[in-house]
């Protein structure tokens, strides 16, 4: 959460992700941390109005639940429905409220749980299925399309002049790949997928999907260059390759079962195309791809309809929640043309727009870390768009979504080298997706980060998203904050001057979410960028989910800036892994002119190893430096290991003092206690072509007593006078003349 919203969010937040507090224990409230909260509760400000009420199902199930909300001092209103969700249709008026959910026909209430609506919460509204039923049916086809779309031969001279060279660009692409993509065929993928996942096997799934993604995205590009130009040289390259998605055999190697990904960009292809090249396509043809989009979405919508909406009783799956939104817009573009469709929609439309995203609470934020944060930004696009054309229901005006593109801006900002934290930090950030998201909010500190980033929006989506983007309705732009904490995922990022080139950009980490999914035993780590270059880096590098290289070494806590003990040991990151057990969490957080502090507890993340594990960092910007202070302990005596890693030379100046040095620029780390000295270590080989070095500060404990790091980040190693001031727990540390006492 940024720190210009911080006020939305009480301040247990961080706890009621995982343990919310209620009246008293009842069935609605699971033991088990996988299964969805209930929610909302705690009093707190509600940012989504009208709020999406969840709850575990009742013991022994219940086919219908009944649902009761009150105003404070009014009549309680009541609804029935046959899930253990409800978004009501229409906005609720400000003030404070309870509610509480039973069986229907049962007296088995559950305790009843507060919120408020208030003036920071955003009216965002969901119209029932047959509302938005009768809207869909309504549009003429293409529904996909926003109305502002014209054929280019229609330009005004304003618009030829901002889309001409998207669409140079996307001719030159489309004629390009008309003799460079190969044709599709099973045969070219022979393997039989089953566990345990092989090399071959995830290389012949990432071919896969690559190679469908291709074929999709050349259909949809030749496509829309038929609507604008009429040039039926595009209009054959759409058959050639929706004839090609059609015959991949929904029970081969692209099936849902052997690869979900291909199966829903394959539906998603060929209804999209379809709806595109209305009135174009042949009977014929028409008829044979709508077959194949009726089997691959029954097989995906068979499998999130297990267990009777298999998502609303455990919602952490990143695959199923990417579905419902396929779900969403397969079931949206085929009304009228399948009759399952109207099935699909019912299921998935609404719990889509309105579910809570499980990777964060309702401030925003992404657990998963920012790579698989702009996966999740590249669906968005890509499913909202048509979404908001065909329905009116304009998700990017989500309250969450704000929040999601408020952490985008703070963990990605404009000129980012790499991304932060969890599967995929090393990789490059593609600003293209970064911008085509900025550009359809309303938002001033989007308006500001859209004209940071250097990228042009990618051809196509420009010319499936409105004219003129929203973010040109925007007044003005206004710089976001250069501190900001995200309490349901437990991140932290310190800037310097966020935007500029010379900033300097802190990351800090301490989960509820721990080693889940796609996040790393990294509680309690750091991150380090100045100016555009990496210094503190996160090691290692993703070959592929579940490989041996990712489970040894790429999300262990050795390969991350945190604390392991006795040569590598540290977090827990498999076992309970799954269990949302083995955390961490941001216990403190402020950001002052002079300074900006946070505090994170990760002794759970160690699950039993340790007895503390408690890291607290300053950001002293005058001097443009970090103090880091860790305080251990343990029922064993242990070395403990403040680890650095690098993208260049570690050079051990003394004991105590080493220099990282990058590119143009560099920092200092300082043992300030001087009992801890610094050595390298080797890890395993990184990936080719890219510079690592690994070093620990190392700090041998009895076990009898609190061990301490204390450790100053000198960022361009000014050699700042430093001096420490130490009284039983409490801590001075003056550095270039400022001062900050630990407690």
């Amino acid at each position: 959460m940024t720190l210009h919203r911080k006020g939305i969010i009480a301040a247990a937040t961080l706890s009621s992700l995982l343990w919310p507090l209620v009246a008293r224990a009842d069935w609605t409230q699971s033991t088990d941390p996988l299964v969805v909260r209930a929610n909302p509760s705690n009093s707190e400000v509600q940012l989504q109005n009208p709020p999406t009420f969840t709850w575990a199902r009742y013991p022994g199930s219940a086919a219908r639940y009944e649902i009761e909300i009150a105003a404070e001092g009014g009549a309680p209103a009541s609804s029935t429905v046959d899930r253990n969700w409800y978004l009501p249709a229409k906005s609720l008026a400000s003030g404070n409220y309870t509610w509480r959910v039973r069986p229907a026909g049962s007296s088995d209430w559950s305790a009843r749980r507060s919120f408020s609506i208030t003036g920071k919460s955003i009216t965002f509204e969901v119209p029932d299925n047959a509302t938005l039923r009768v809207r869909i049916l309504a549009n003429a086809r293409p529904r996909s399309l926003p109305s502002s779309f014209t054929p280019a031969s229609a330009w005004s001279a304003a618009r030829k002049k901002a889309l001409a060279p998207y669409l140079s660009r996307l001719v030159s692409e489309v004629k390009l790949q008309i003799g460079a993509l190969p044709d599709l065929d099973d045969a070219r993928w022979p393997l039989a997928i089953k566990a345990p996942l092989s090399a071959a096997m995830a290389a012949q799934q990432r071919e896969i999907a690559h190679r469908v993604d291709e074929a999709s995205r050349q259909l949809e590009a030749a496509a829309i260059l038929w609507r604008l130009t009429k040039d039926p040289a595009y209009l054959d390259e759409a058959c050639k390759r929706g004839d090609q998605l059609a015959g991949l055999g929904p029970q081969g190697p692209t099936s849902y079962a052997n690869q979900d990904q291909a199966t829903r960009q394959v539906a998603l292809a060929l209804v999209k195309a379809v709806d595109l090249l209305a009135g174009d396509l042949d009977k014929g043809r028409k008829a044979r791809w709508l077959k194949i989009v009726n089997v691959r979405a029954n097989d995906m919508f068979q499998d999130l309809a297990a267990d009777r909406g298999r998502l609303d009783e455990h919602p952490f799956d990143s695959h199923a929640t990417t579905l419902l939104g396929y779900m969403a817009l397969i079931s949206t573009l085929a009304l009228g043309e399948l009759p399952d469709a109207q099935k699909w929609f019912d299921f998935s439309f609404r719990a889509h727009a309105g579910m809570p995203d499980p990777w964060s609470g309702q401030e925003g934020g992404y657990a998963n870390g920012t790579a698989y944060a702009e996966y999740a930004a590249s669906y968005m696009i890509a499913l909202w768009d048509p979404i908001l054309q065909a329905t009116g229901v304009n998700l990017y005006a989500k309250p969450w979504t704000v929040g999601f593109m408020d952490f985008l801006i703070e963990f990605v900002p404009p000129g980012a080298p790499v991304h932060a934290f969890g599967d995929g930090a090393e990789t490059r950030p593609d600003a293209r997706v970064l911008r085509a998201l900025a550009n359809r909010m309303v938002s001033p500190r989007a308006a500001w980060y859209a004209s940071k980033l250097a990228a042009a929006e990618d051809a196509l989506t420009v010319f499936e998203g409105p004219y003129p983007m929203p973010v040109t309705a925007t007044r003005r732009k206004l710089q976001p904050a250069n501190a900001a904490w995200f309490p349901s995922i437990g991140w932290v990022a310190m800037h310097r001057d966020i935007g500029a080139k010379g900033d300097s950009a802190f990351y800090f980490k301490s989960s509820p979410y721990g080693s889940f999914n796609h996040s790393h035993g990294d509680q309690n780590g750091l991150l380090l960028t100045v100016a555009g270059q990496p210094l503190l880096v996160k090691a290692g590098w993703y070959d592929w989910y579940g490989s041996p290289q990712w489970s040894d070494w790429y999300r262990q806590t050795r390969s991350q800036n945190a604390v392991t003990f006795d040569g590598g040991k540290g977090q827990l990151v498999d076992g309970y892994r799954e269990q949302l057990r083995r955390n961490g969490r941001i216990t403190a957080f402020s950001a002052k002119q002079a300074y900006d502090y946070a505090e994170g507890d990760a002794t759970a993340a160690y699950g039993g190893q340790l007895t503390q594990a408690v890291r607290q960092i300053v950001y002293l910007h005058g001097p443009n430096a970090m103090v880091v202070r860790d305080k251990l302990s343990a029922k064993a005596p242990h070395t403990y290991e403040f680890n650095l890693h690098a993208p260049g030379l570690i050079k051990i100046e003394s004991p105590s003092s080493v220099k990282i040095v990058a590119g143009r620029q560099s920092v200092c780390l300082l043992d300030l206690n001087g009992n801890a000295p610094f050595a390298k270590w080797t890890g395993p080989r990184p990936k080719k072509g890219v510079t690592e070095d690994h070093g620990a500060f190392h700090l041998k404990n009895d076990g009898g007593s609190m061990a301490e790091f204390l450790v100053l980040l000198d960022v361009g190693c000014k050699r700042p006078r430093v001096s420490v001031k130490a009284e039983g727990s409490w801590r001075m540390v003056t550095v270039g003349g400022q001062a900050f006492g630990f407690d």
